[in-house]
This record gives structure tokens, C-alpha cells and sequence, in this order.
């Protein structure tokens, strides 16, 4: 399948769940969950404007910027993305049916499915315009994440959907859902933690290395330290093992040199020998 047709489908599929999580569960219960989704819910409600067109109005100074600011390849997806989702939004809010009018529950899986949607636009390099371009952006410009741009600049979307709906407990609901949107876009884009990364400080690193080489068939790389309060040049011992291998290399480790230094973090996607390659 050609690069360019995979990118704009992957794109569609992003931006057709994301309808489907506004019409099914958000916007019939008035949880303006952030973006410029949110201030078209208010609108919908206030002046009856449709979804939709109204998103793509609000749209396009955002449109203008993605341009000036990520380049034009990233503004036509940026284009393509918020069309096809306000197209998808008010062609299908006849016939997607709602499933629940409790405000939990479909703060709960408004904010899933959203945030799969939103996830798969992103992890294809688009957007759908709205304050998720501005946190592409701020992604683009710092080291925050996607999700936790996303939950900074919609946080006054909500209190002002709070207000205009005369209702504080609307907008607490819709944080429910900002907050899930957010970290299922970021699960969406790293991928769930498949794999944990060790970082071995030890003053026995070759008899440590030598044995998960041996007794686990993991793949271990020295690299090149140095105390900060001796001086003196360390050896760093770098491994990457799967989840349900973490406490047998601990134990390894604790075996050999009980005073090493050991730090463990989620490792993501692990492409390489030994761990399977994932393919968009």
C-alpha cells in the first residue's frame, strides 16, 4: 500500500471515530470535553448552529498558522483532517445512535473513543485542526507530549462550556473526559509499554553482563560513564528485556552485586532482535 494512500486512510479512520465518540456520547449530553469541538457543542446548544460547519469556521485561522508554522505538508493533512471530521460529524448525527444519557458513562467512553481517534490522526502526522493543532505545535516547539498539551489548552474550552450552560458539574464531567482523551492519545502514539529499559551502575558490569547475556539471551551495551562525585570513568550497562523478564533480571543483578545501581523505565515500540517490529 503507497505511504501517501495509508497516511490520508489512516487519517479518515482518526477523524471518523472521533465523530462517532461526539455524536454517540459527547454532544448529546452537552460535555463540551475541550477544543474547538467544545465551543461548537456550546454554540450547537446556544445560536443552533451546525457541529460541524461550525468547527470548520472556528478552523481556519488555526488552518493559517499549521501552514506558517509546520509546514505545508502538515497543513494540507491539517485541512484534510478537520473536513473530512466535520464532515463526518453532521453527516452521520442522523443515524449514529446515542447510547447513554448518563453523563459518566459517556463522559467515560466519549473520552476513549475520542482519544483512539484523535491518537490514530496524530500517529498518521495529521490533526483535525482545533486545539489539537495548537498542541501539535506546542509538541513541535517543547518536549510536552501530545496529551498533556492537549489537556493545557482546552482546560478554558471547558469552564467556559461550564459557564455558558450554567453548570459545574457538566464541566467536571467534561474534564473526566479531557483527561482520558488525552493519555488514550498518548497510549495511541508510544504504544502501551511492552518492554522495560534498564539502566545497570555496578562495579561487577562485565560478570554482569556476561550473565544475562548467557543465562537471559539478552543483548547488553556498555556505555561510557563518570562518577559525579569520584571523578573516576563507570561503565553503564544498558538492557532492554520484556515485562514478565523484570524480576529475574533484578534478581540476576542483586545476585552479583547487591550495592548496584538500577534504574527501570517503560520502553515503547522496541524494534530489533529480540522484540517484535510494529508496522503503521
Amino acid at each position: 500500500m503507497p505511504k501517501g494512500f495509508r497516511t490520508y486512510a489512516g487519517i479518515t479512520l482518526g477523524a471518523v471515530l472521533t465523530a462517532v465518540a461526539l455524536n454517540m456520547f459527547l454532544i448529546p449530553n452537552k460535555v463540551a470535553a475541550g477544543g474547538v469541538s467544545g465551543m461548537a457543542t456550546v454554540l450547537h446548544y446556544l445560536v443552533g448552529a451546525p457541529v460541524g460547519v461550525t468547527m470548520l469556521a472556528l478552523n481556519i485561522p488555526l488552518f493559517l498558522a499549521s501552514i506558517k508554522v509546520l509546514g505545508a505538508t502538515f497543513g494540507v493533512r491539517t485541512l484534510y483532517g478537520a473536513a473530512i471530521l466535520a464532515a463526518a460529524i453532521d453527516l452521520t448525527a442522523p443515524f449514529t445512535p446515542v447510547l447513554t444519557h448518563d453523563l459518566l458513562l459517556s463522559s467515560l467512553y466519549g473520552g476513549v473513543l475520542s482519544g483512539v481517534g484523535m491518537g490514530i490522526v496524530f500517529r498518521f502526522g495529521g490533526t483535525t485542526a482545533g486545539t489539537d493543532l495548537a498542541a501539535a505545535i506546542i509538541n513541535k516547539i517543547t518536549r510536552i507530549s501530545l496529551g498533556q498539551a492537549l489537556l493545557a489548552v482546552d482546560f478554558f474550552v471547558i469552564a467556559s462550556a461550564g459557564i455558558a450552560f450554567k453548570s459545574a458539574e457538566l464541566s467536571l464531567y467534561a474534564l473526566i473526559s479531557l483527561w482520558l482523551t488525552s493519555h488514550i492519545i498518548d497510549l495511541v502514539q508510544e504504544g502501551p509499554s511492552t518492554a522495560k529499559a534498564f539502566l545497570i551502575v555496578s562495579d561487577a558490569s562485565e560478570t554482569v553482563a556476561n550473565r544475562i547475556m548467557t543465562e537471559m539471551g539478552r543483548g547488553v551495551t556498555f556505555l561510557q560513564g563518570k562518577g559525579g562525585f569520584t571523578r573516576q570513568p563507570r561503565e553503564i550497562l544498558f538492557c532492554v528485556v520484556a515485562t514478565n523478564e523484570v524480576v529475574r533480571l533484578k534478581e540476576l543483578v542483586n545476585s552479583v552485586d547487591p550495592a548496584a545501581f538500577v534504574i527501570v523505565a517503560d520502553a515503547h515500540e522496541v524494534m530489533g532482535e529480540g522484540f517484535t517490529r510494529r508496522q503503521l
